[in-house]
Formats: structure tokens, sequence, C-alpha cells
């Protein structure tokens, strides 16, 4: 991707586009109980965030810099659901990034590859019943 080469409303898409996939999957593990105080807290924590992300979107950068250390949530202005108590904040990262990618793929697939091999599977149909292949 050459993002110096997009223009700013070509980012803002692709920003918006990001954030619905975070929040999608982020709200399967947390509930963002406090947007401003997560938003203090990762200040604090000298943590950089995209402030044009929903707060759901800035949750995937606290787990990365926690790592395996264990953190409390609450003071973060989120409350954890089932089954992140039984995981670290990486193996969240993890997990809510593998999710991410696999969502974002299935919609690039729905969108854009899926046309294109359906194109091409009637073409190869079409010329088969011509007799052409």
């Amino acid at each position: 991707m050459h993002w110096n080469g997009y223009t700013n409303e070509q980012k803002s898409i692709v920003w918006r586009r990001l954030d619905v996939l975070l929040c999608q999957v982020v709200d399967n593990y947390f509930l963002v109980t406090d947007a401003k105080r997560l938003a203090a807290e990762l200040d604090f924590q000298n943590l950089r965030y995209q402030t044009q992300l929903s707060p759901q979107g800035w949750v995937p950068e606290l787990l990365k810099a926690a790592g395996s250390k264990l953190i409390s949530y609450e003071h973060f202005g989120l409350r954890a659901l089932p089954p992140t108590d039984t995981m670290t904040p990486r193996q969240l990262y993890d997990q809510i990034s593998a999710e991410c990618h696999a969502l974002s793929q299935a919609h690039y697939d729905r969108a854009y590859a899926r046309p294109v091999t359906l194109v091409a599977e009637l073409t190869e149909q079409a010329a088969r019943e011509k007799g052409l292949i």
C-alpha cells in the first residue's frame, strides 16, 4: 500500500473501514465504559493511538503494549467480556488481529475477488459451450 500517495479523502475512507472492522471485533471482547478515561490513560502511558478511530479502535494498541502483563481493564475504562478472563493481553491482541484480518479478507473476497472469479468462470463456461476450448 502506498499510504503517502493517498489523498486525505482516501485515507479517511481507509480509516473508517478499519474502524468498522475493529469495532465489530473488539465489541466481542470488551465494552468501552469510559472513552475519556481510556484516552487519558493511553496518553499517560505514552501509547500512540489513532484519534480518528472510535475508542474500540484504540484497544488493540493497549493490548499490544501490555504484552503478557496482566492489567486492570477497568482502570482503562474497559469492561472485559468472557472469554477474555483466560487470555493475556497479547493473546487477545493476536486474536483480535486475526479476526480483523479474516473479516477484512472475507469482505475483499466478496466485493472484489469473487466477482472476478465468477466472471472468469462464466467466460470459460461460455467458451466451452461454443466449442472454443
